[in-house]
């Protein structure tokens, strides 16, 4: 299993941290769900800068921010308390999840228990029925077999399901995980899966356009 390793917020440069606090449009559709549903304790499972604790936590939920980077869970905080919000902070990995059996009924973790191999992936998702109440949601996004990354054929190949990304970045020798719809059965058969969908995004770099693959999936524990 390789060692879990976040994302360096060190050099996220000032015009690019707006990107990161505005929240993903499904987290609009979650948040209206769960609070539909009567779900309070909600974890925002690799935080971030904070941009989806913040919008649950405005919107009355009871708001546990956890990721593996200090810098992240700093700078989610100093955000938080300028606008009066309290919140749980932890610093931690993701493979050890330092909270109580069963403490909550909803979890969101965009694009982040991907950054292990199948081995890390798979503890990963105890971790997830651990904590889960019963009746709990959890939504997860995960990298495809379709997308570019998984075809970097100059990406270390760790399994048949794991790269370490080689680009430079905030990412760089981060492993990445991907699945395909069968794997995706496969991880999540003790859950409910009620939705499971790929999306494709189209954006521009240096005005070449490029895509990226991702499964989106809405799992229920019992």
């Amino acid at each position: 299993m390789v060692e879990s390793k976040g994302w360096n917020w060190k050099i996220i440069k000032d015009d690019e941290e707006e990107v990161w606090k505005n929240p993903s449009i499904e987290s609009y559709y979650l948040l209206n769900r769960w609070k539909s549903q009567g779900k309070q304790e909600f974890l925002d499972l690799g935080c971030g800068l904070g941009r989806h604790s913040m919008l649950f936590g405005k919107n009355g939920f009871n708001v546990s921010c956890f990721d593996i980077s200090k810098e992240a869970i700093n700078r989610t905080k100093e955000w938080a308390e300028s606008e009066g919000l309290k919140f749980d902070y932890k610093v931690g990995d993701m493979l050890y999840l330092p909270y109580k059996n069963e403490q909550f009924d909803c979890i969101y973790c965009r694009n982040v228990i991907s950054h292990t191999d199948t081995e890390g992936m798979k503890k990963v998702i105890n971790e997830l029925y651990r904590v889960m109440k019963s009746n709990s949601e959890c939504y997860i996004t995960l990298g495809s077999k379709d997308t570019w990354g998984f075809k970097q054929e100059d990406w270390s190949l760790i399994d048949d399901n794991t790269r370490l990304r080689m680009e430079e970045g905030p990412e760089y020798k981060i492993p990445h995980f991907y699945v395909d719809y069968n794997l995706v059965q496969e991880l999540f058969k003790d859950f409910e899966i009620i939705n499971i969908y790929q999306v494709v995004d189209y954006y521009k770099v240096h005005d070449k356009l490029s895509d990226s693959y991702h499964y989106h999936i809405l799992i229920r524990k019992h």
